[in-house]
C-alpha cells in the first residue's frame, strides 16, 4: 500500500503517520462541508435541482460553499412558512375584532365604518331607518329589519362625480369684448 507521505518524500513513520492522518481529516472536512452545503441548501431553497447544483458545486473546495452562502436567501423556509401562517393569523384576528382595511387606501377601518377616515370614499351605505352601515348585497337592514330599497337609498345620497380633463385639451379663454 502507497502512502501519502511518500508522495512528499517522507521516511519517517511517526510523521508519515502525520501526514496521513491530516490528508484524512482534511478529507472527513471536506465531505462534511459538501454534506453541509447540501443540507442547508434543502432548508433554503425550495427548488430541488438548485439545491442538487449547490451540493454538486460544493465538490470543487473554496467554490460552491462561498457561492451558496453568497446567493442563497437569507431565511429558512421553514421560518417564511410561518411568518406566513403568522401574518395570516393576525389577519383573520383582525377580521374577527372588525378591523379590516379600506379598500381605496388600506388604511386600517372597523368594521361598521361608513366612511373612510383617511381618503373620505364611502364604504357602506347607512340604513334609511336607523342609520346603522348596510353591506351593499343585504336586501333588508339585519339591526332595524327596514327593508332596503337600493334605487331609494342611492337616490337619497347624490354622489359627485369627477371629470378628469385631458392634459391635451388648452382651455380657450373668451374675447374681451363679452367680458364688458
Amino acid at each position: 500500500m502507497t502512502r501519502v507521505a511518500g508522495i512528499f518524500g517522507i521516511q519517517s513513520h511517526t510523521l508519515s503517520l502525520v501526514v496521513d492522518l491530516l490528508v484524512v481529516l482534511l478529507v472527513v472536512i471536506w465531505l462534511a462541508l459538501v454534506y453541509w452545503t447540501w443540507a442547508d441548501a434543502r432548508r433554503r431553497i425550495a427548488d430541488g435541482v438548485l439545491v442538487a447544483c449547490a451540493a454538486i458545486a460544493s465538490l470543487f473546495p473554496f467554490i460552491g460553499t462561498p457561492d451558496l452562502h453568497d446567493r442563497a436567501p437569507p431565511e429558512y423556509l421553514a421560518d417564511v412558512r410561518e411568518r406566513d401562517l403568522e401574518i395570516q393569523a393576525a389577519k383573520a384576528r383582525l377580521a374577527q375584532i372588525g378591523m379590516h382595511s379600506c379598500p381605496y387606501c388600506d388604511h386600517e377601518v372597523e368594521n361598521d365604518f361608513l366612511r373612510c377616515p383617511s381618503c373620505l370614499r364611502r364604504l357602506k351605505e347607512p340604513c334609511a331607518s336607523c342609520g346603522r352601515p348596510l353591506a351593499a348585497d343585504w336586501r333588508i337592514c339585519p339591526y332595524c329589519e327596514a327593508d332596503r330599497e337600493p334605487d331609494a337609498a342611492m337616490a337619497a345620497s347624490p354622489r359627485r362625480r369627477r371629470v378628469r380633463r385631458d392634459p391635451q385639451q388648452t382651455i380657450v379663454a373668451p374675447p374681451p369684448s363679452d367680458l364688458l
